[in-house]
Formats: C-alpha cells, sequence, structure tokens
C-alpha cells in the first residue's frame, strides 16, 4: 500500500503544474490531443504530489533556514571553511537569499488552488477541495510571515494575468481565515455524494482529523495576529470567539491532541527518491551513506548551554536553566565528551558558537568532540541498531507538517491571552501536554531519572521555563518550549514566532553585521525579472528594521 501511495505521488508530480505567482506557463495546455489537458487532472491526482513535494521545502530549506535563525545549530569549520557564513553575518540578505522557500512553495499553493477549483457540481469532490483550502492556507501563512504582502488573489490566473497585483498581507490573511471556514462548512456537510480522498497522504481519508488541522491552523493565524489594534483586533476577536463557539458546541472539532500531522506518501529507502526527504536532507541517503550536512550541521553552542543547564557558558542570560539538564538533549543531538565553564569534564552535548571558527571561543578543539543530529529526530523511541533501522523507522514514520506539541502550545497561549474566551482550555495542562508529547515524539525514556515527568517537576518553579509567575513569563516559557519542541521539526515556525514575540533570548552570530535578526526576507530575484511593475522594491537594510514592509502583524 505504501509504494502504491509513492506510486500516486509521483505521477501526480509529473502532471503538476510548476508554477511561480508571476509564471507565464502556468495552465499553458496546447492542443495536441495526446497531451494531459488541466481539466483532466483530477484532485485525487494532484492532491499526494503537492503535499509530498511541499513538505521538501520545509524539510530542506526551510529547516535550515530556521534551525540557522534560531541559533539552535551552527557549522562544523572543521569539516568546511567559514560554514553558513552568509546566514551567520547577514551581511547579504538580499533576493538570492533562501529564495526557494518562496519559488518552490508556491507552485504547490498553484497545484492546491487548481484542486480548489475544480468542477464539483456534484458534490463528489467536497473532501478534496476542503483539503485543498486548508494545504493552501497552510503555505500560503509561510508566504505572508516570511514577505508580507504577496500576489494572492491575481496569482494563480496562469495565461490570463502573467504579472498579478501584490495584495496587502492583512486581507490575504483574512481570505486565508475565509478558506479555513469555507473548508469547514465542507466537511460539516458530509454531502452525501462526497467520495472519500483515497490519495490522502496525511490522514488517509479521516476527515475528522482534518477537520481538527483546520481548526489548529485557524488557531495559528489568529494567535499570530495577537499584537494587532484597531480593526484587525477587533476581527481577530470576532474570529476567535467563532473558533471557540464551534470547538465547545461540537465533540467532534477539536483542535490536535492525539496525533502529530504527519506526510506520507509510502517513502521507502528503494531510492533517494522515495526516501523521506527530512532524513535524506540531514543524516543518510537510501545506501545507507551519511550525506554532507549531516558532518556540517552541529548543535549551536547557545542550543547545548540552553539544554546542559547553563554549564558549558555560565552566563546570567541562561540563569533558567541553571541546574536543569533538559531529557530530550541526547535525542536531539548526539553526546560527546565535553568540559563546563569550570573545565570539569562531563559527558554531554558540545556545540559550536555561531560566527567562530577553529581557535576562537565557543569552538570544539577537533572534529570529534561537537554534537551532531541526534538519532531521536529520525527514529523517536524506536529500538535501532543501525542506520539501516533508523531510515526505515523515519520513511514509515514520515515528516511533520504540525505536532501535537506545538497545538498545545497554542492552545495554551491562547487561553493566557484570551480567557474570557478560552476559559474552556486548561492552559498549564496543554503546555505540560505540549512537553511530553515532543519527549514522546523525540523517544525520551519514560523511566530512570532523566525522564519528561522529572523535567517537568524540575521547571515548575522556573519563571520563564515552566508554568511560574507572571504572564509575561508564561508567554516566555511556551517560548522557549516552542523552541525546543519545533527544533529538527518545525523551525521557521518558530523563528517566525520568535519575530512575533521576542522570546526566547536568542543571540546574534559572532559576525553578524545587524542587532537584530531579519523581520521579513527580500523577495527573490525571479520577482524583480517577471513582475518588475508590482513588486514591491526592498532593500536588504529594510529587512532588518520594522517599517511599511514588515509583515502586519509585527509593526507594532
Amino acid at each position: 500500500m505504501k509504494n502504491n501511495k509513492f506510486l500516486v505521488s509521483i505521477l501526480a508530480s509529473a502532471l503538476i503544474f510548476t508554477a511561480t505567482s508571476c509564471s507565464n506557463d502556468y495552465l499553458d495546455v496546447n492542443d495536441n490531443p495526446n497531451a494531459v489537458q488541466a481539466e483532466q487532472i483530477t484532485p485525487e491526482l494532484i492532491l499526494p504530489g503537492a503535499i509530498s513535494q511541499a513538505y521538501r521545502t520545509q524539510a530542506g530549506t526551510m529547516m535550515q533556514f530556521g534551525n540557522l535563525m534560531m541559533n539552535s545549530w551552527a557549522g562544523n569549520s572543521y569539516t568546511i571553511a567559514g560554514p553558513y557564513s552568509r546566514e551567520f553575518s547577514l551581511s547579504s540578505v538580499d533576493n538570492t537569499f533562501y529564495r526557494g522557500i518562496w519559488e518552490n512553495l508556491y507552485p504547490r499553493i498553484a497545484n492546491f488552488d487548481q484542486m480548489e477549483k475544480f468542477s464539483n457540481v456534484n458534490h463528489k469532490q467536497d473532501y478534496y477541495i476542503a483539503i485543498a483550502k486548508i494545504m493552501k492556507v497552510y503555505y500560503m501563512q509561510y508566504i505572508v510571515d516570511l514577505y508580507g504582502d504577496a500576489p494572492y488573489s491575481e496569482a494563480f490566473m496562469g495565461q490570463q494575468n502573467t504579472t498579478p497585483k501584490y495584495d496587502n498581507d492583512a486581507d490575504i490573511y483574512k481570505s486565508l481565515i475565509l478558506k479555513l471556514e469555507e473548508a469547514n462548512a465542507l466537511m460539516d456537510a458530509e454531502d452525501e455524494h462526497a467520495e472519500v480522498p483515497a490519495s490522502d497522504i496525511v490522514f488517509h481519508g479521516d476527515m475528522g482529523q482534518w477537520k481538527e488541522f483546520s481548526n489548529t491552523l485557524m488557531l495559528r493565524l489568529l494567535v499570530r495576529m495577537s499584537k494587532v489594534t484597531g480593526e484587525l483586533a477587533t476581527y481577530r476577536d470576532q474570529k476567535l470567539t467563532a473558533l471557540a463557539t464551534r470547538i465547545n458546541a461540537d465533540p467532534a472539532n477539536k483542535f490536535i491532541e492525539s496525533e502529530d500531522v504527519t506526510v506520507n506518501p509510502g517513502y521507502s529507502a528503494s531510492s533517494d527518491d522515495q526516501m523521506n526527504p527530512y532524513i535524506l536532507n540531514w543524516a543518510r541517503n537510501a545506501s545507507g551513506q551519511q550525506v554532507s550536512n549531516y558532518s556540517v550541521v552541529v548543535v549551536s553552542e547557545h542550543m547545548a548551554n540552553s539544554l546542559e543547564r547553563n554549564r558549558i557558558l555560565n552566563d546570567p542570560n541562561y540563569a533558567k536553566f541553571n541546574g536543569i539538564t533538559d531529557p530530550r538533549k541526547s535525542r536531539l543531538f548526539t553526546n560527546v565528551a565535553s568540559v563546563d565553564s569550570n573545565g570539569i569534564p562531563f559527558t554531554g552535548l558540545k556545540g559550536v558558537r555561531q560566527g567562530n571558527v577553529p581557535g576562537q571561543p565557543g569552538v570544539p578543539v577537533n572534529n570529534v568532540n561537537t554534537s551532531k543530529l541526534g538519532i531521536g529526530n529520525f527514529a523517536g523511541g524506536a529500538a535501532v541498531g543501525t542506520w539501516d533501522d533508523v531510515i526505515a523507522e523515519n520513511n514509515e514514520r514520515g515528516g511533520v507538517l504540525f505536532s501535537i506539541a506545538e497545538s498545545n502550545l497554542l492552545q495554551a497561549e491562547a487561553a493566557l491571552r484570551w480567557p474570557a474566551i478560552f476559559g474552556s482550555i486548561p492552559a498549564q495542562a496543554k503546555f505540560n501536554n505540549a512537553i511530553v508529547a515532543n519527549g514522546a515524539w523525540l523517544g525520551v525514556p519514560t523511566t530512570g531519572t532523566a525522564t519528561i515527568a522529572n523535567y517537568l517537576i524540575a521547571i515548575a518553579s522556573v519563571p520563564g521555563l515552566g508554568w511560574t509567575g507572571t504572564n509575561t513569563q508564561k508567554i516566555e516559557a511556551i517560548m522557549t518550549q516552542k523552541w525546543i519542541a519545533l527544533t529538527n521539526i518545525n523551525p521557521t515556525e518558530m523563528f517566525i514566532e520568535y519575530n512575533r514575540t521576542g522570546y526566547p533570548f536568542t543571540p546574534m552570530a559572532t559576525t553578524a553585521q545587524f542587532p537584530n535578526k531579519p523581520y521579513r526576507l527580500v523577495y527573490p530575484n525571479s520577482e524583480y525579472a517577471a513582475n518588475s511593475a508590482n513588486v514591491p522594491n526592498i532593500s536588504s537594510a529594510q529587512v532588518f528594521v520594522k517599517n511599511q514592509y514588515t509583515p502586519f502583524w509585527n509593526q507594532n
């Protein structure tokens, strides 16, 4: 069954339209009677390829971007000279900087848009269209959150409009929320003619789980708007109230609780093309050989010190971590022989200070003594003896789109910020559940002393790390735990959250030429070449200050 699903995905990928926001070949169908016509490509064929190809960007480009921006990863300068120098210095955040996010997500969003517009007079496509709307929102939100204004209302018209206008980002957000409401209405209707989506590589046709995903995605959009004022704040609160009413009115409508949202078209080690792109990018290929990124990526000194009870640096900025060893550390990154700030040896994490090279502070004395990506990222708690076992387990569990941990932390924040709306949500329980869920995904042992249960006891009275103190300190704790939970899963999401809240404390690389991280990215050069009349002219310097180009939810 898994291999069959993968073949369906490959077929769909071959048929999928490869369009950017201003492409001139989107839906460019000629008159060859033997060619596949656009209207003949059904949602069933489009769906698996669109989802799996979009995830490749998330598991590759966005994984690297987010972990480097959040100072979770560093580069092993023993393996390659000056690794990630561009990301650390931030000297050239220009129209080539991580352009793959825009250029690889937009074609997939176009695929979901085409599904959404498919003829559905008999309601057979209801569920496919609902899924398309949800996935369109999922990835379009990242375009807005990373770029601000973007082509949307005219973006998917093909030859009818090859130079689409740029829509206001707040208006796009409202449209995305409407898309989720439309998806929910289609699913709630349960039309008797609606076909179960057989090519669904996420929930395998379980529309109840798609409702949970839609509700949680709605919550993410609205929580992202936590700082807006005026009309937007009124709109946000109205939508939050409607969402809470939906959740409370019907037990079938809830948030993601019991199952991570994962994509799996039938990953296998038959070839690199059929591998889970997550492990293929960062650890091993189908032959079991180590890929180059595995030797380049190491834990940052910042992350290592945070997980290692502040004993590597003994820095007051990390005081909340004092004496607390996070049991997730050896699942996220490998243990090595290390020394603390007093020169006392221990076995644990050893990272590299972002921006520094051998001979400078914060760089281990040799290549062996660096912590690399841990087995827990790929195999969880499965019993694995070889990398072949790890590959098999990772292919089996697929790639994460939305984790239980993130869902619970969103709920905790919503209950904390808007108790009059989400008073029925037990915020502290959701906070703790998130940490438990993340530990389970990483395979943290449930017996012994280094358990999540003991960790929760240890942090319970620590402001900024556990659920205690002022509301501001609890927001800091939510963001700190979200940082850890989304590391090596969806770190670009955490980078966006960091820009929204300012938490957790995240030092700049030693080579950084700006005092802060960028608030947005620059539109790619493909836009300036093909849609120059409409694309805003953003300079590299402008992304480091808040201005009219900053995503709307972060301009205050």
